[in-house]
């Protein structure tokens, strides 16, 4: 049922959206009577039915608060989707706004829309639920405001009020539900707003910024609306125009942030890891266990801890609505940019054109992002915080707290991670049959006990630790001159080898999401080698050995005992391991990816660390097809430069509908007035960073490849699939550089073709991929062939070098991997080689291949030449095996699903019979067979 109303309201809110832009007037009309409609019978709570038994209030199921909740979808639909001319009253220079029966409209809209918000703006609930369904109807204003927005003042002003808003019993210790509720949806509509039309709320902000300040010195304000005020401030101030003003205003917004990240509190925390454990109330726990359930501690502990997060949150969520803001002036945010400069076109690759691909000063960063500024007093605690928090988990810490009964929580995965894992319903961590308690055995984090806690904390001040580390990134922070001399430090810590290895797999996930794929796309490109190479290099390295480590059991088959997660019950094991060290403790970390999961069941705990270990290989390769332009922004680039060249730069996807009259993106998103220069940029990046990762850095490049090499037999199709395509990028690139010989020629062939032969269930599906990318290489490295972008298209013979017939000419595109790249000039041996060390493969069969592929080019008739060859070799191996049946994903895929087989498998299709037979007409004559003849019953019925 559920799912069928989620449908009936997805299919409804597209059919309001529809109505709204083909018929602004009548949609505005009917919208407009039939909410005023509303307000006047429910609006003060009539009938009084539902009502809560305690406080005697309207509840979510009362009549008056559903009858408003639905009409929420239909203003906000209509609103959303109303054509501009229906509203826009300014354009009156544009013939198309002027047309006399637009103008007629446009008067009428606006007319019965002013009339609404007045209606709804006047409205003055007295009941927590309408005031929270009055929020939602001011939060769909933002639409309206956007052309009128006399209303504005007195909506925004509610909202401020509701984020103070109580249940009218004077008690603050305790908030209800209900209460909270209303004051969250008042924050986020405000965000809404000031996102949608801060230009318009400019003119108050020194009103806006006292009525906060004196929220903000409130003691009954949530964190979370705390927040929700700081970015409200910050989207408004993105949109004064002067620099020195906007750069101003954030620094007295986060005047307080900055001077709680100076207070002696927060640096005797960073100070060291030890202090953070004060903090965090873990180290008082040794002596006195009791203390971790103490109401009066955990409560003083609780408030330190949120002192320490807040600051850094508020300086994360106001730097994130500054870089946004920034990225929509009309210069797309890039420094130094003139409309009339010319270089907007994609087709530049010169970086000396670009005078913003280098350091950029952070005075000159600031005149487009006025958080910049605030780096240099940000950054050193930052630092420090990421580094105590990761050696936290160093071995000599675990040690000493893993043996502890209630200090080893610590480390725990939370409840909201288990639920992750689990997935079991939609009820949340807290709903019926939810996770809450299942890691501490009883407890959860909403108890007054610290132990359930910690786990949480820990992840929130790493999480926002990485997030702070990438909007540093994102904002070119990171490469200016003014960090130089702080930039050591960073490094000491985000690639110390001995933080690394420390980290879970969790951690190491969020670092690569976070940080490091931010940290490659932002990076200019004449700063790699002395940016990216000193953190690449560490982590890739890194990466490759945790890779071996997390998958060795489970491709092996052996010490399986080691996945299973480290539990309450084996802590003690597990701390003596970590006593020792080295590879004694690290290999069965690896092997369990990290996870200690507390009192947790056996069952969901494996169902953790499997999604843990998946998880951080899916990153992995999530991460390098958006560096490689496999997916994501750079992906899109790609894809308008090749719509471009089709001469159709207006178009976009036939299933989008796009009211813009100007050029559009190849997904039917409308593009910036710089659109194009900041797409030279990224083309001018995708070109250089695949020449810097594999032929520039021996150790960025050599780890990376490893990694992906082996991630090509990793049982998940989702890796295995991504990696054929990072694969035929590497190919590309660098299979005509000669020390990639042996690694993609005998290395990355052994493993394609091992993952063909072998059959493994888990490959079913995505063995014509492999295929490919065994065509691949074997066309660059043996045949002298090229194949176009991505392993597609026929192959494209090199000729023969006239001077040495061993040897082929090189592609002309070798400096272009985007275009298909080069081949290797001297061929290789070693593919056939390995092919005919194949049981039941012979040197000949493996000569008439390559002569197969050498005369007939096209992509389908090489992919079944290696297939056919291939069969052979899994027939005989096959025939060598005890034939054991299972139904693991290692058992061997059956005929039917066999991509090998698909030539013995006959496909036959039954001819249609001569007489049509339905299935109901069979029916039919069964019933008449189970019913017997009229009269028979009364033959045999002798009485």
């Amino acid at each position: 049922f559920e799912t069928l109303l989620m449908d009936l309201r997805s299919k409804t809110t597209q059919i309001f959206k529809y109505i709204g832009n083909i018929e602004p007037k009548l949609s505005s009309t009917i919208i407009s009577n039939h909410i005023q409609s509303l307000l006047n019978t429910y609006g003060q709570g009539e009938p009084r039915d539902c009502l809560d038994p305690t406080t005697k209030r309207l509840t979510q199921i009362s009549t008056a608060v559903l009858q408003l909740e639905g009409a929420v979808i239909p203003i906000e639909s209509v609103l959303r989707c109303m054509p501009p001319w229906a509203l826009d009253d300014s354009k009156r220079s544009e013939p198309s706004y002027m047309e006399p029966h637009r103008v007629e409209i446009r008067a009428s809209v606006r007319a019965t829309l002013s009339q609404l918000a007045n209606s709804i703006v006047t409205w003055n609930p007295v009941e927590l639920w309408l005031k929270f369904r009055k929020a939602t109807f001011l939060d769909a204003l933002k639409y309206y405001w956007l052309y009128d927005p006399t209303t504005l003042p007195a909506g925004v002003d509610a909202l401020l009020v509701y984020l103070s808003a109580d249940d009218g019993s004077g008690i603050q210790a305790r908030l209800g539900g209900d209460v909270i509720s209303l004051r969250k949806k008042s924050g986020t509509a405000l965000v809404s707003v000031s996102k949608r039309v801060p230009h318009l709320l400019v003119k108050w902000l020194s009103q806006l910024s006292e009525r906060a300040k004196s929220l903000l010195s409130s003691d009954s304000l949530l964190p979370i609306n705390r927040m929700h005020l700081f970015e409200f401030l910050s989207c408004v101030v993105t949109a004064v125009e002067d620099p020195v003003t906007r750069s101003s205003f954030i620094s007295d917004v986060l005047s307080n942030a900055i001077t709680m990240l100076e207070s002696d509190l927060v640096q005797s925390s960073i100070a060291s890891t030890e202090g953070l454990m004060n903090l965090f109330g873990i180290t008082q726990v040794a002596n006195n266990p009791t203390i971790a359930t103490d109401k009066d501690n955990v409560k003083a502990v609780t408030s330190n801890y949120v002192q320490l997060l807040s600051a850094f949150n508020q300086l994360l969520s106001v730097g994130k609505r500054c870089h946004e803001a920034a990225k929509k002036r009309p210069n797309g945010g890039i420094p130094f940019l003139q409309n009339n400069t010319g270089l907007s076109g994609v087709g530049h690759t010169d970086a000396h054109i670009f005078p913003d691909e280098g350091p950029v000063s952070i005075s000159d960063l600031a005149v487009n992002d006025p958080f910049v500024h605030l780096w240099p007093k940000i950054l050193p605690s930052l630092i420090r915080l990421l580094d105590v928090i990761l050696r936290f988990w160093h071995p000599n810490y675990q040690a000493n707290l893993l043996a502890h009964p209630i200090q080893r929580f610590a480390y725990a995965i939370s409840d909201d991670e288990v639920y992750l894992a689990k997935k079991v319903n939609n009820c949340g961590v807290f709903g019926e049959g939810g996770t809450a308690g299942s890691v501490v055995s009883g407890w959860s984090r909403r108890d007054l006990n610290l132990a359930p806690k910690w786990s949480g904390w820990f992840n929130e001040l790493r999480n926002t630790c990485f997030q702070l580390l990438g909007l540093m990134a994102m904002q070119r922070v990171l490469y200016a001159p003014e960090i130089a001399s702080l930039y050591p430090q960073l490094v000491a810590v985000v690639a110390d080898t001995a933080n690394l290895q420390a980290m879970e797999n969790r951690h190491i996930t969020q670092y690569l999401k976070q940080f490091i794929e931010i940290m490659m796309l932002s990076c200019p490109v004449t700063l790699y080698q002395s940016h990216l190479s000193p953190i690449l290099g560490p982590v890739f390295e890194h990466l490759q050995y945790r890779f071996e480590k997390n998958w060795r059991p489970i491709l092996n088959h052996e010490h399986l005992d080691m996945t299973k997660p480290l539990t309450t019950s084996t802590c003690n094991v597990a701390a003596a391991l970590a006593s020792r060290g080295g590879e004694d403790w690290f290999v069965p970390y690896y092997a369990r990816a990290g996870l200690f999961v507390g009192d947790l069941d056996a069952i969901t705990a494996e169902a953790a660390v499997e999604k843990t270990r998946v998880e951080l290989s899916r990153s992995f390769c999530d991460m390098l097809q958006a560096v490689l332009a496999l997916k994501g922004d750079w992906a899109l680039v790609l894809a308008n430069q090749a719509k471009e060249e089709k001469g159709d730069p207006h178009s976009g996807p036939r299933s989008r509908i796009s009211n813009s009259k100007g050029p559009i993106n190849a997904d039917g998103t409308p593009r910036g007035q710089n659109q194009f220069a900041i797409d030279a940029r990224k083309h001018l990046r995708i070109s250089r960073i695949c020449h810097f990762l594999l032929l520039e850095d021996e150790r960025v490049a050599g780890f990376l490849v490893l990694s992906l090499i082996q991630s090509l037999e990793y049982p998940d199709a989702y890796i295995c699939r991504r990696v054929t395509k990072i694969c035929h990028r590497i190919l590309e690139t660098a299979s005509w550089v000669d020390r990639y010989t042996n690694l993609l020629g005998d290395r990355m062939f052994s493993m394609t073709m091992k993952s063909i032969v072998t059959e493994p269930k888990w490959m079913v599906g995505i063995e014509w991929d492999v295929i490919n990318l065994m065509r691949d290489i074997y066309c660059r490295l043996v045949l002298g062939q090229s194949l176009l972008f991505g392993g597609q298209g026929p192959g494209m013979q090199q000729i023969r070098d006239p001077s040495n017939i061993g040897a082929f000419e090189q592609s002309k595109y070798v400096d272009k991997p985007l275009q298909g790249g080069g081949v290797l000039c001297i061929q290789s041996d070693l593919p056939k080689q390995i092919l005919a060390n194949l049981p039941g493969i012979s040197v000949d069969q493996v000569n008439k291949l390559t002569e197969t592929m050498t005369q007939n080019c096209a992509a389908k008739h090489q992919k079944d030449a290696l297939r056919d060859l291939l069969c052979i070799a899994a027939e005989n191996l096959k025939q060598s095996e005890d034939g054991t049946a299972n139904d693991s994903i290692w058992s061997r895929a059956t005929e039917s699903e066999s991509l090998l087989n698909q030539n013995t498998r006959s496909i036959a299709v039954p001819a249609l019979p001569e007489k049509l037979v339905t299935q109901s007409m069979v029916a039919k004559e069964m019933k008449e067979e189970e019913e017997p003849p009229p009269g028979l019953g009364q033959i045999f019925n002798l009485s």
